[in-house]
């Protein structure tokens, strides 16, 4: 039921309670049995070895496992089946221990609930556990409480609870028992209600218990975590397309082979034997498609990423996330802390019928900053620290920052007696001695306060306010407002003796108008920028917000985020107007909105799955409980380090360490790098085992002698490991976040990778069978055939792997040239190819040839093979040549 909107004696009836006495002992046990404890349930674990034995259902695990099988008990290759088998277990063990980490949000939102609470039962105030607490019970708050339970609130006295956690909004809400009369109310504005989790920051107030566990608004939370699906990253999906791709491959590979080995042989020779002896050619090529390296150094490339975000302060918990966020359309961020700097901040101050910028001088003795200073209930701690209210601290900041010392004016100008601010009347007053008189210092709502002001200081003259004057004060209220400034108004008077009892009818009356100050959580200095870097990279950036529309629209401008709109007076929506909006017809038109405000949680999660429903990969931000549920909807959550509670980082897939939305741009960045590096190896390891599988299918095909399986293995050992992983560490390249994002269809393939692999590896088949063929005509073994046979397989072996490493450098772009200045600056890269092709001669070491099966190559020989490598490079450039002339990236 929608408590807000009933008055306090009809809430007391429907719950059965009563105010005065509360429940009896007898009731409550009745009703916790009813309705269970006041706790948070949450998913059943799966075990660890349940979780283990999940990360063998991706595609490209099964194919590898199968090629493991096949080439172990079929091909007898019993090494490579052991390395293949090492490397699905070394990605089973590490995909177990990231799930593991990722279930903690549900934990960490029983952990937030308060251990005890006040209530009042038979008529005695109690302190029990919370998790005993029942619908009906009446609980008493004070300041510091957590709230336990949903309540409607029927005493609030000062009453300021934080909801940010629910809500996003910063600043405490002033709350009231009055009865709200309209029945559709955003969370944010339900002044008469307290909520679970949330606490209280001033004042005290009593509440009946409406909803408890997981009928509360954070239990709503608990829920949707619990039934939110898990959504598949950009890179499972494209590593299980790649999967599939290379499955079709092997088995085509495969049936080719057997099928014309098996035709080309003389009728007379078809035999078992045969088929034997083909198939197991046939499994042997199919085995050395499989790039069985390629999910670890796609682990290896994404961890080197996380440590690489981890330096620019983007802390990252799942391992896919890296390459998720290169992929981002969509930006759907929190405004408070991290477009924002989460500290209120004056920015305006009106007094002598003008408005003053921050950075003007004040003077000491004006009466607009005395007020701001004395009507204030901000503790100042050692070394300068401010404790309070938001809106307070900001005032006693701005003394500060215009060199006021504040501490000796409290100590000179004491505090004497006050009247609380009240949520009513929205005004707060201070007597403070002054010399020989006494100060009265008034703040609040400048409407409420205009109504007991009788005078107006001008440049230090006090005159009897006009009506033209008021008028004016409100028109300058109204200008700040509009530009989202947190406005109070200003006022004093002198009296000459203390009151008696000072209350509102005689402190706050015949005020003299001060001035006005306005106030506003500014935009960071750097989000602006980093905005239109998303913009420039084809990101779209949508803020989320709790706070107030106007609020919103504002610090949208001023970012440039409204104009990504296509019609700006629509860009700005509200949660309670987005509620009516049907999902078909929000779907359609969610690219019409820029800036959600006073939003729920469920909101969140529809607004991210709009995008999603258009193809749209969305990274989402928050902080709170409340945007637990759309971070893990989004295709990546991003958590808050500092302002963030346990339940919103447990949800995310990555945390910034600075709550800076400029990170979350250098992140995309890096996770671009991410993908195109992840793209550049699978390029390189492709085209190379194409190349490999050609060497081999050709020379079957043809009758020439065939490479051994240790050669094969070795080459596979020395260029699919160190080169592929130096891929991982290329720095990112020029002009990275001038690409538009590319596209949720698109995949390890596009961009002209697939074409490349196959031209590359055609190409570094062909150079290799080239080799066998001079290594027949050339050398000092002419006149001895079997010898000569032996230098032509030799030179052919040495040119598959060392062609590979010239390939390498290839590989650095997919369609720019090689040579510029930044080819050679990564160290890694250069010390991998070295080492590489160190090991790749080794096999030309007197004691190694046997082992190998190799011979000594002649100067002439090796000539050749070299000559091989630098082909391979100067051909590639020739066809990036053509393909930039033909408009290609």
């Amino acid at each position: 039921m929608k408590y807000y909107d009933e008055n306090i004696p009809d809430v007391e009836k429907d719950l059965e309670t009563s105010l005065k006495t509360g429940l009896s002992n007898e009731e409550a046990k009745k009703r916790l049995e009813k309705y269970g404890e006041n706790a948070l349930a949450s998913k059943k674990k799966r075990s660890m070895v349940a979780r283990f034995f999940d990360q063998f259902k991706d595609f490209m695990i099964i194919v590898l496992i199968i090629a493991a099988i096949v080439s172990g008990i079929v091909a007898q290759e019993w090494t490579d089946a052991a390395i293949i088998m090492i490397v699905v277990l070394i990605n089973a063990l590490l995909g177990t221990f990231q799930e593991a980490k990722s279930e903690a949000a549900i934990d960490a939102l029983k952990e937030m609930s308060t251990p005890s609470a006040h209530v009042r039962r038979n008529n005695v105030i109690l302190e029990i556990p919370s998790t005993e607490i029942v619908p009906g019970d009446v609980v008493l708050l004070e300041a510091g409480d957590v709230i336990p339970a949903d309540m409607r609130l029927t005493v609030a006295k000062s009453l300021k609870i934080e909801e940010s956690a629910l809500t996003g909004e910063s600043v405490p809400v002033d709350k009231s028992s009055e009865t709200l009369p309209d029945s559709e109310v955003a969370l944010g504005d339900r002044i008469n209600m307290a909520y679970a989790n949330t606490s209280v920051t001033y004042g005290r107030g009593e509440g009946i218990v409406t909803a408890t566990g997981m009928n509360t608004e954070v239990g709503k939370i608990a829920t949707m975590l619990n039934n939110a699906d898990e959504t598949d990253t950009p890179l499972k999906r494209n590593l299980n397309q790649l999967g599939k791709t290379l499955t079709i491959m092997i088995l085509a590979i495969c049936a080719i082979v057997f099928i014309v080995g098996v035709l080309k042989a003389n009728p007379a020779e078809r035999n078992s034997t045969l088929m034997i002896n083909m198939f197991l050619v046939a499994v042997s090529l199919a085995v050395a498609a499989i790039p069985e390296g390629l999910p670890a150094i796609v682990t290896i490339i994404l961890a080197l990423g996380t440590q690489t975000m981890a330096k620019h302060k983007a802390i990252v918990r799942k391992l896919p996330a890296v390459e998720t966020l290169g992929a981002t359309d969509i930006i759907c961020s929190d405004k408070t802390g991290t477009l924002t700097q989460n500290q209120m901040t004056v920015e305006k101050v009106y007094y002598n019928g003008v408005v003053h910028s921050e950075d003007q001088e004040i003077s000491e003795d004006n009466p607009a900053l005395l007020s701001m200073i004395l009507a204030n209930d901000t503790q100042i701690e050692e070394g300068g620290r401010l404790l309070g209210d938001p809106t307070e601290t900001a005032l006693i900041q701005y003394a500060f920052d215009e060199n006021i010392d504040v501490q000796e004016l409290l100590q000179k100008d004491k505090r004497i007696q006050e009247v609380p601010f009240d949520s009513v009347r929205k005004l707060m007053s201070t007597v403070n001695k002054f010399g020989d008189k006494y100060y009265v210092a008034v703040k609040g709502a400048p409407d409420e306060l205009l109504k007991r002001v009788t005078s107006v200081e001008i440049n230090g003259q006090v005159s009897p306010i006009t009506d033209e004057q008021k008028q004016d004060i409100l028109a300058a209220n109204k200008d700040m407002a509009q530009n989202a400034l947190r406005v109070l108004g200003l006022a004093y008077k002198y009296v000459n003796k203390p009151y008696d009892d000072p209350t509102t009818d005689n402190v706050e009356q015949d005020l003299i108008f001060a001035g006005l100050v306005g106030m506003i959580d500014p935009e960071r200095p750097e989000a602006k920028a980093a905005v239109a870097e998303a913009k420039r990279a084809g990101i779209r950036t949508v803020m989320i917000t709790g706070d107030h529309q106007i609020t919103a629209a504002a610090i949208a401008s001023r970012l440039g985020i409204l104009q990504e709109s296509p019609d700006k007076n629509k860009a700005v929506i509200t949660g309670a107007e987005l509620d009516k909006l049907s999902d078909d017809y929000f779907i359609k038109h969610v690219s019409d909105y820029s800036v959600y405000a006073r939003v729920s949680p469920e909101n969140k999660v529809r607004i991210v799955k709009a995008w999603q429903a258009n193809d749209k990969i969305v990274a989402m931000t928050g902080d709170g409980v409340n945007d637990a549920p759309s971070l893990k909807q989004a295709d990546i959550g991003i958590g808050m380090g500092i302002t963030g509670t346990e339940v919103s980082k447990g949800a995310s897939d990555m945390v910034l360490a600075d709550d800076n939305f400029a990170t979350i741009v250098e992140a995309v960045k890096q996770g671009r790098k991410v993908f195109s590096n992840i793209q550049k190896a699978i390029l390189y390891l492709m085209s190379c085992n194409v190349g490999e599988v050609l060497t081999v299918f050709m020379m079957t095909m043809l009758g020439w002698d065939i490479l051994e399986p240790v050669q094969l293995l070795w080459i596979n050992l020395v260029t699919d490991t160190l080169p592929a992983i130096a891929l991982g560490v290329e720095p990112v390249e020029d002009g990275i976040m001038d690409r538009k994002p590319r596209g949720k269809k698109s995949n390890f393939f596009s961009g002209g990778v697939a074409s490349s692999i196959i031209y590359q590896g055609i190409l570094e088949g062909v150079l290799v069978l080239g080799a066998y063929q001079f290594g027949l005509h050339v050398g000092p073994h002419i006149n001895n055939p079997q010898l000569q046979h032996g230098d032509a397989l030799t030179m052919a072996f040495l040119t598959l792997g060392l062609i590979q490493l010239f390939h390498a450098f290839n590989s650095k772009y997919i369609h720019q040239s090689i040579f510029r200045k930044h080819t050679f600056s990564n160290k890694w890269f250069n010390g991998a190819i070295l080492i590489a092709a160190v090991i790749m001669a080794f096999v030309e070491l007197p004691f190694m040839t046997k082992l190998f099966d190799v011979t000594e190559l002649d100067p002439i020989q090796w000539l050749v093979v070299l000559c091989a490598g630098v082909l391979m490079i100067l051909i590639v450039e020739l066809v990036k040549l053509v393909q930039r002339s033909m408009g290609k990236r």
